[in-house]
């Protein structure tokens, strides 16, 4: 309902367009950054124009001339030219010399903004927040339709990089995994550095006014560190890179209308409220990405450990059978044997219950024929790789056990054939212990 009655879109809609915009222009080139491990670089051109806007403003006065793009394009790919240069000929890490090359040029510019900031129409704070609320306000006559300035100077970079990315696809792609074999195979590497730093410079300077260095900093590195999290295929990482930096900037908006009324606030600055919502996605892509986040691959752990955990339970008790003991075992009892806790016990009894491998009645444990033939092929491999280990290997008897205890839980069919007849069918293991005969599965 509060979207409903604060939404309006001749400003509201006109301001996401042009953050959308921004965002997506500057995540299409931040996956090559990403990929190239230079992700610090575009912040470093982006901080470094600043001299180049700051001599534009002294020469012309005005913050809408062409000399001021052409100064700050300038400064930007001299910026990636001196971090090169810095590196080579001062045989320096990377990051070292981008600190030096960045944090000179953007004092500099920040002196030269502070001291002609009263002579000069010229604000720091826009040129670090921007003034994206302000958008829909300066526009321009399209086909007898009003469009704000700052959306059309960024609808053209983001056509620009987009057809730069299609275009050069392969090239990028080849320099950026592999700038070696990129020049042997005829590319020049270098041609394809400067000149995705020279359109990375441009993004920074179209998106100034509008969304500040904040928004253009984030979006150059946050969408696509995001995909690379969530994706091993650069086609898709560039396509979830724009619906990322997409998705952020409509949450920012809403964000920077919604939020600051829970704290008693108005609203806040919808360039930070995008570059936060990035970081809270990026954040999400971190805890639940498939393969690499924190949270998957901690669930991950947790299955695996309950799953060697129910092989250790079937393998205890189908060692009690075979010493002929009584073949009930109590909870409490598991958990002095495997040394697992008793939430975990109770987890992997439920789990071997639903598959039907053991029964439970008055906590008394046995396993069912299924449970039995799982057991037997888990003992035989562990007495197989205890048997290839002692006649194979050097290693100690007294580790026998527990490297064989290692190895059964990842040991199949196959393997185990293959271990048997490595060590022509032996029937019983160093320790004595009888080697169980291989359970086939039905219709193997």
């Amino acid at each position: 309902m509060i979207f409903a009655i604060s939404w309006n879109w001749s400003l509201d809609g006109w301001i996401v367009l042009a953050g959308i915009l921004a965002a997506v222009s500057a995540a299409l080139l931040g996956n090559f950054l990403v990929l190239r491990r230079m992700s610090m670089l575009g912040d470093a051109i982006s901080h470094s124009v600043l001299p180049g806007l700051a001599a534009a403003f002294f020469i012309s006065g005005t913050r809408n001339s062409f000399p001021m793009f052409i100064g700050a394009v300038v400064v930007g790919v001299l910026t990636a030219y001196l971090t090169q240069w810095i590196r080579g000929m001062g045989k320096v890490d990377e990051g070292a010399s981008m600190g030096v090359v960045f944090t000179s040029l953007f004092a500099l510019g920040l002196v030269l903004i502070v001291q002609g900031a009263d002579r000069v129409d010229l604000d720091p704070g826009c040129v670090l927040y921007g003034a994206i609320e302000q958008t829909p306000l300066d526009q321009v006559r399209l086909g007898g339709f009003g469009v704000p300035r700052a959306v059309v100077t960024l609808g053209i970079v983001t056509a620009i990089n987009t057809l730069f990315v299609l275009l050069f696809y392969k090239e990028l792609k080849l320099s950026s995994f592999d700038p070696a074999l990129s020049t042997s195979s005829g590319l020049n590497a270098g041609l394809m550095h400067y000149l995705l730093m020279t359109l990375v410079a441009i993004t920074a300077v179209a998106s100034f006014e509008s969304v500040g260095n904040i928004l253009v900093v984030a979006m150059l590195v946050v969408p696509p560190a995001s995909a690379y999290m969530l994706t091993d295929r650069l086609p898709v990482m560039i396509g979830l890179s724009v619906a990322l930096a997409t998705l952020a900037a409509v949450l920012g908006h809403l964000g920077a209308m919604v939020v600051p009324a829970w704290f008693g606030f108005e609203s806040t600055t919808t360039a930070g409220m995008m570059a936060v919502a990035s970081g809270l996605i990026m954040l999400l892509a971190l805890a639940f990405a498939p393969r690499h986040g924190i949270v998957v691959k901690w669930c991950n752990q947790q299955w695996l450990a309950i799953s060697i955990l129910c092989d250790d339970i079937v393998a205890l008790l189908y060692r009690r059978e075979e010493r002929q003991l009584p073949c009930v075992v109590f909870e409490n009892e598991l958990c002095r044997e495997l040394q697992a806790s008793r939430w975990s016990i109770y987890f992997s009894l439920v789990w071997l219950q639903q598959r039907g491998e053991t029964t439970d009645a008055n906590q008394r444990i046995a396993l069912t024929e299924k449970g039995r033939d799982r057991a037997r092929n888990l003992v035989r491999s562990h007495r197989l790789w205890e048997n290839y280990l002692a006649s194979q290997t050097l290693v100690d008897g007294n580790r026998l056990h527990g490297l064989a205890e290692r190895f059964e839980h990842f040991t199949g069919r196959e393997l185990r054939e293959q271990l048997d007849k490595e060590m022509d069918a032996p029937s019983h293991d160093p320790h004595g212990s009888v080697i169980p005969v291989e359970k086939r599965e039905e219709g193997a």
